[in-house]
């Protein structure tokens, strides 16, 4: 039998956690780490890497895996060339003339912060969607407690004759 998985929005902090991930992901220099570096960029020693891999999975309408399944990256900011000087902090020759050492210090630009803004927003509204869907499967527990009630009621009243 196949068990209903839980949508990840409603787990303990996930909103927060998706906002924080968001922002590290958008901002950072780098634009790909690994699960161990996006936890101490995040978050610290606060929570650990086998967190952070768990939410940036759990997402993938945010969050891409790479193909060796080992470092994740932000799918908005995967669309940005990869020109992006982390050192110079600016845009330069495209990455394909470019070898050596100097290569690893490439990446894609930030993310603006109306692109950050945005993502927030459909974080916060999907996390709302999740909240309104499972209080509608939840209709039937007020109809149940006054049948309840009703049924209470009236054995109450034929076993007090």
């Amino acid at each position: 039998m196949m068990q209903k998985q839980t949508n990840p929005y409603l787990k303990d902090h996930r909103l927060a956690d998706v906002i924080a991930a968001i922002t590290t992901l958008g901002l950072y220099k780098f634009y790909k780490l690994d699960f161990a570096g996006w936890a101490n960029r995040i978050s610290g020693p606060a929570k650990t890497a086998n967190h952070w891999e768990q939410v940036l999975r759990e997402h993938p309408e945010f969050f891409r895996v790479n193909s060796h399944d080992n470092k994740a990256s932000l799918i908005w900011r995967r669309q940005n060339p990869r020109n992006f000087d982390v050192d110079a902090e600016a845009e330069i020759l495209p990455d394909h003339q470019i070898t050596g050492d100097a290569y690893n210090r490439i990446s894609r630009k930030p993310l603006a912060p109306t692109e950050i803004t945005a993502l927030i927003g459909v974080a916060v509204n999907l996390h709302d969607r999740a909240i309104e869907e499972q209080q509608s499967r939840m209709w039937w527990i007020p109809l149940a407690t006054a049948v309840l009630a009703f049924v209470g009621g009236l054995l109450g009243t034929l076993m007090g004759k």
